[in-house]
């Protein structure tokens, strides 16, 4: 049983599913995979509590750059892009 069965931001349903969440902390970016409840019409995720507990735990450890256990996937860019 899925916790919510309508999204509460448009009414359609709801449906547990494996996502990728980003999470920032100072100049470092983490990419998870989460269950989440996702909404089949908008897309709207609900996270549980834990997982939002996780979530925070994740992006103070990012921010004071202890991410000696984190799997380094590559590098980040930022570009800014003039008259677009």
């Amino acid at each position: 049983m899925v916790p919510f069965e309508q999204c509460p931001v448009c009414g359609h349903e709801m449906m547990r599913k494996e996502v990728e969440k980003l999470v920032r902390g100072g100049k470092h970016t983490a990419v998870i995979t989460v269950k989440a409840e996702v909404c089949a019409h908008c897309g709207e995720r609900l996270y549980s509590k834990e997982t939002i507990s996780q979530f925070e735990q994740i992006r103070l450890r990012l921010s004071r750059q202890e991410t000696a256990q984190f799997q380094l996937m590559g590098q980040t860019f930022k570009i800014v892009l003039s008259g677009a």
